[in-house]
């Protein structure tokens, strides 16, 4: 194997490699930033990594802050965010134990982050924290995975491309591979990933391997999950179009409220 980087724990770690491979990626944009838009108040980013979402609610005039625990991704979103004339309030902390002094109008979790909690325990944490920050009639958004059939009945521990792009400055490509197992009982889905970096010629130059692990939620667990943490209302959907979850294939997007939504 050609040689490179030595192996990071996570793929967050590295929030410039992050940056390759997600930086121009849409997946639920316009979704939280419709909502940011009109929370009529101010935003939490949980799990904000590089700016993804964030970068674009400063550059809509709202009132965002971040919280991550990846201190290379909050590197890099610092970066970012000042080349853009912006210098964010951000928090390098767990979602799980979330203790801020301020209540928010909206918190959002994208880009399936939620499933990083990998017990009940820390499940239950997360919500009940995110709750405890929210206004009253605040809104906590965010998406979710569970694996269909042709998911969870697949051949494990086979490579699978999952993404092929082209390096920003070099225009060279760029390939994500992910290499899956899974404990059916306790809902894990373990990864290990190798990012490649081709030459002009399509052979691979370096590779950089990292690990990490989430666990699956069903609709009527999340259901039992917000209900434990005191919420009393909530959505879930099948995608961001708001469509019923109704298929496998489908998304999960919740939508839960602390007490009464606001008035429209």
């Amino acid at each position: 194997m050609p040689s490179g980087p030595p192996e990071t724990n996570t793929p967050f770690d590295d929030g410039a490699l992050y940056d390759i491979l997600f930086d121009g990626f849409d997946y639920g944009l316009d979704f939280y930033l419709g909502l940011a838009r009109s929370a009529g108040g101010p935003v939490l980013d949980v799990a904000c990594g590089t700016g993804r979402v964030l970068l674009p609610c400063l550059q809509a005039g709202i009132d965002v802050e971040g919280l991550d625990l990846a201190a290379g991704m909050l590197a890099v979103l610092r970066k970012k965010a000042e080349a853009l004339g912006f210098r964010p309030r951000v928090y390098e902390a767990d979602m799980a134990s979330l203790q801020l002094g301020r209540r928010y109008a909206l918190i959002m979790i994208p880009f399936n982050a939620f499933v990083h909690n990998l017990t009940t325990d820390h499940q239950v944490a997360t919500l009940s924290r995110c709750r405890e920050h929210l206004e009253p009639g605040g809104l906590l958004a965010f998406d979710a995975f569970f694996p269909g059939v042709a998911v969870i009945t697949a051949p494990e521990n086979t490579r699978a491309l999952e993404l092929e792009t082209t390096h920003p400055e070099t225009g060279l490509p760029v390939r994500l591979f992910d290499t899956r197992s899974f404990d059916r009982v306790r809902q894990l889905q373990h990864s290990e990933i190798d990012i490649e970096m081709l030459d002009a010629a399509g052979n691979v130059v370096s590779t950089h391997r990292s690990r990490t692990t989430t666990r699956w939620i069903y609709k009527f667990e999340m259901e039992l999950l917000l209900r434990t943490a005191g919420f009393g209302r909530w959505e879930i959907f099948g995608g961001f179009d708001r469509r019923p979850l109704a298929r496998e294939t489908d998304a999960m997007i919740v939508q839960a409220w602390n007490g009464r939504p606001a008035a429209s």
